[in-house]
């Protein structure tokens, strides 16, 4: 599930035509006590040395020679953004003299690291948010607060940010989404079909064509459907395991009913019974849910006849709800053993800040995080990267990353719609069966 969500932003960047590609790796923060963390300063344009750069005694005649190791992903090195962050970071801080090392640790090979010895680990490091839990457990990140946590609160859509939370206390800044939206075709449907599955389904189409594709995705999309009804596992951040999961209460009943009738419509394509790339190329799908990975596949096989859109909603229960699918993020972190703990917050800020997640964008097409940022003409104008922003923003819920999820949810939840399909799980039975997910759930 880690790389099936490092694959979705892997494709969001590359499908951007701006500057060079990205790598697919994520990355992580910390943040050193919220005293110590100063105001993230703009982007700096320097073209000085990095190393020689902040050299430039302050006011108070004292300059401290400090080295920060950061840890990035190959692009930020392949692309010369990193080094220009930090030549910009070094001239607006003549207060420090810096010696930088810099190393290429995947965001999906951040946690890994880390944990091998907190102590030699970077004291910034880049990640994907699924690993927060495994961090803040280890105590390897920082916890981040003072101005750096208002920076994030106060610029960054709340879920986004709890992306990067841990039982009320943030660790790291998110710089990018993960998320997945809906794909649809425009010789089918229009835009007035795609704001409801209601819609979606009632359409007029030929008899060979399906209007929807269901796809649990292992459990990843199907929880837009109990989630987006004000349903929840342990708690609206997934972090509070006394909360329990009710699923099993009378909303979650209507759901389920739902998507009994929605699985076994004749009009909804199935996943594993056919396949997505097979309908499309045919003219033959009406709307499906998908990440940004495979938009250059989609594109391919129908031009302009691809539309994309936000998830849409659904009424179970005479009520529309808004789908909310699983939302993730890469995010920045400190070491929480960092012997320069102002200055890698300080620096970790900087990376996380607006201008800096723009200049990202445009060198590597990492789609900002940053509300503001993502408001830009330029991310605006970019169709794929307005949906993911909106999807983010609009229809999406943080994914539970705590290890009791994990281990529990992918499995369990998995069995859902495979019963509905099998015709195990029937409306004379929902209530047992839920009864039974969430006693999985709980045990």
């Amino acid at each position: 599930m880690k790389k099936f969500l490092v694959a979705l932003l892997m494709a969001a960047m590359t499908v951007s035509a701006v500057g060079c590609g990205n790598s697919g790796d994520a990355a992580t923060d910390n943040a050193a006590p919220a005293e110590s963390a100063p105001e993230a300063p703009a982007a700096a344009e320097s073209n000085t040395e990095a190393s020689g750069a902040g050299t430039e005694q302050t006011a108070s005649g004292e300059v401290q020679d400090i080295t920060l190791k950061v840890w990035c992903p190959q692009n930020q090195v392949d692309c010369g953004i990193m080094e220009q962050q930090q030549q910009g970071f070094a001239a607006e801080h003549p207060e420090y003299n810096i010696t930088w090392v810099t190393e290429v640790v995947g965001e999906d090979k951040c946690q890994e690291s880390v944990l091998k010895d907190v102590g030699e680990a970077a004291d910034v490091f880049m990640f994907a948010s699924d690993q927060l839990p495994s961090l803040v457990e280890a105590g390897a990140i920082a916890r981040l607060g003072g101005s750096t946590e208002a920076m994030v609160k106060e610029t960054i859509a709340e879920s986004v940010v709890a992306t990067a939370m841990v039982e009320d206390a943030l660790y790291a800044i998110p710089f990018t989404h993960n998320t997945f939206f809906m794909f649809y075709d425009k010789t089918i449907l229009d835009e007035s079909d795609i704001v409801s599955l209601e819609k979606i389904m009632a359409k007029e189409t030929a008899d060979n064509v399906y209007n929807f594709y269901f796809e649990s995705a292992g459990g990843w999309k199907l929880g837009c459907y109990y989630y987006g009804a004000g349903l929840s596992i342990f708690g609206p951040d997934g972090s509070d395991l006394a909360a329990g999961v009710d699923w099993n209460n009378e909303k979650g009943v209507a759901v389920t009913n739902y998507l009994i009738d929605l699985i076994n419509n004749p009009k909804c394509a199935y996943d594993g019974e056919i396949s997505v790339s097979e309908l499309v190329g045919d003219h033959r799908l009406g709307a499906w849910f998908d990440g940004s990975w495979n938009y250059d596949l989609y594109k391919e096989a129908l031009g302009d006849d691809l539309g994309i859109a936000t998830i849409p909603t659904f009424n179970p229960d005479g009520t529309d709800y808004q789908l909310l699918g699983f939302y993730g993020s890469k995010c920045i972190g400190v070491n929480a053993k960092s012997q320069n703990m102002a200055a890698a917050v300080a620096f970790a800020a900087y990376l996380g800040n607006e201008e800096n997640q723009l200049l990202r964008y445009k060198l590597s097409a990492q789609i900002p995080a940053n509300m503001a940022a993502g408001e830009s003409e330029e991310v605006k104008a970019d169709p794929l990267a307005a949906v993911i922003v909106k999807e983010a923003n609009e229809a999406s819920v943080a994914q539970p990353a705590n290890s009791v999820f994990s281990t529990r949810y992918w499995t369990y939840a998995n069995t859902i719609p495979t019963e509905i399909r099998s015709k195990e799980i029937t409306k004379d039975n929902v209530q047992e069966k839920l009864d039974t997910f969430v006693d999985a759930m709980t045990k």
